[in-house]
């Protein structure tokens, strides 16, 4: 598989990891859109939100659980953060492996 964040999961890419879990890995991006910027990952290879399936709710549910905790780390948690999923190439999706963006750390434009 060439898919970046399969090979990031594997560790066959480096990344600056901030949380791991069983099921989740989140980092910082490589080209940040804020002054926090970190993307977050299921480790199953899903290619976007329509690729979803029912057998795939529980590493959901750890990404959404995840992100408070994220936050908190990141001192965005009381001042607020945006949660972002592109879906599709016409979204600006770049890597096709299903990713949540967390941004933060300054005002957002909408």
């Amino acid at each position: 598989m060439d898919c970046i964040f399969c090979k990031i999961i594997n560790g066959d890419i480096p990344s600056k990891k901030i949380y791991e879990t069983e099921t989740v890995l989140a980092f910082h991006d490589i080209n940040p859109k804020a002054p926090v910027h970190i993307l977050i990952i299921p480790k199953v290879h899903v290619k976007d939100i329509n690729s979803l399936k029912r057998e795939h709710s529980q590493f959901i549910e750890d990404i959404f659980t995840s992100i408070p905790e994220i936050a908190k780390e990141l001192n965005v948690y009381e001042s607020g953060y945006r949660i972002v999923v592109n879906n599709g190439k016409d979204s600006g999706q770049e890597v096709f492996h299903l990713h949540f963006h967390l941004l933060g750390g300054a005002p957002l434009p909408f």
